[in-house]
């Protein structure tokens, strides 16, 4: 395993739109040998995943401006700057959605590495500051969308799922 210290600048990495958001990849598990992958989110108002679960991944977020709507089978909270949300394995569904007027900058773990490969398949490259719409939801979308869950041990839930 190499040891090498890496140090990533703030234009460094891939970038992503995904769930109409500019996701950057700043480590993936091909440069942590499948250990974690640390992807930055830029979320806009209104934007956010639908509800999803991944029981053999864990999930942390850091945000670290803004603030998002997180929601769980328990309920809703508000996470402000600063705040952190841990996901544990197991498969917990969650959401999350920016209902502010502002934009959301979040940091988000994955352990073991894989989601960031997700997010390559869903998402069309884009440049900073770049937000494209979330793509139509057609039923080859649709199928498509089925079959990356099933690659990636992902289940994701209609919109409404969470209330």
């Amino acid at each position: 395993m190499d040891n090498t210290i890496s140090i990533i600048s703030k234009n460094e990495g891939e970038r992503l739109a995904v769930a109409g958001g500019n996701y950057r990849i700043i480590i993936s598990g091909e440069q942590t040998n499948g250990n974690y992958a640390v992807i930055e989110m830029i979320v806009p108002p209104g934007g956010g995943p639908p509800p999803h679960a991944h029981p053999d991944t864990q999930e942390m977020f850091h945000v670290l401006e803004g603030e998002l709507e997180f929601k769980t089978e328990a309920g809703k909270q508000a996470v402000a700057q600063d705040g952190f949300i841990n996901i544990p394995f197991g498969g917990a569904v969650h959401c999350f959605k920016n209902t502010s007027k502002n934009y959301a900058r979040l940091l988000c773990t994955v352990v073991p590495a894989g989601l960031e490969n997700l997010f390559h398949e869903i998402g069309t490259p884009v440049k900073a500051g770049e937000f494209l719409p979330v793509p139509e939801l057609t039923e080859k979308r649709k199928e498509f969308l089925k079959k990356m869950d099933q690659k990636y041990g992902q289940r994701t839930y209609a919109p409404d799922y969470l209330g």
